[in-house]
C-alpha cells in the first residue's frame, strides 16, 4: 500500500512486472552503499552507513536517500529466466 511518508511513491504493480519477482539494484540511493536485506523498521531494507530504512519493495520510507532502490531494465526470456540489461 501507499503510504502518506513515502517520498517517492509507487504500488508493487509499479514496481514488479511479475508479483512474485522484485529486481531492483541493492544500493542505497543515498552514497551508494549496500543496503541489508530483511532488516530496518519496514522489514526491506536497511542501509546501516546513514540510516536509510526500505520496505519489501524497495520504496524509501526513512532516512536520507532522496529516492526508491532503482529499477535495473529487464525482460522476461520464459517463465524462470530474466535478462537485465
Amino acid at each position: 500500500p501507499i503510504a502518506p511518508s513515502m517520498r517517492a511513491p509507487a504500488t508493487d504493480a509499479e514496481r514488479c512486472k511479475k508479483p512474485e519477482w522484485l529486481i531492483v539494484i541493492g544500493v542505497c540511493t543515498h552514497l551508494g552503499c549496500i543496503p541489508q536485506p530483511d532488516a530496518g523498521n519496514y522489514g526491506g531494507y536497511f542501509c546501516p552507513c546513514h540510516g536509510s530504512h526500505y520496505d519489501h519493495s524497495g520504496r524509501l520510507r526513512l532516512g536520507p536517500a532522496p529516492k526508491n532502490l532503482e529499477l535495473p531494465p529487464y525482460v522476461f526470456i520464459d517463465e524462470f529466466t530474466v535478462k537485465l540489461g
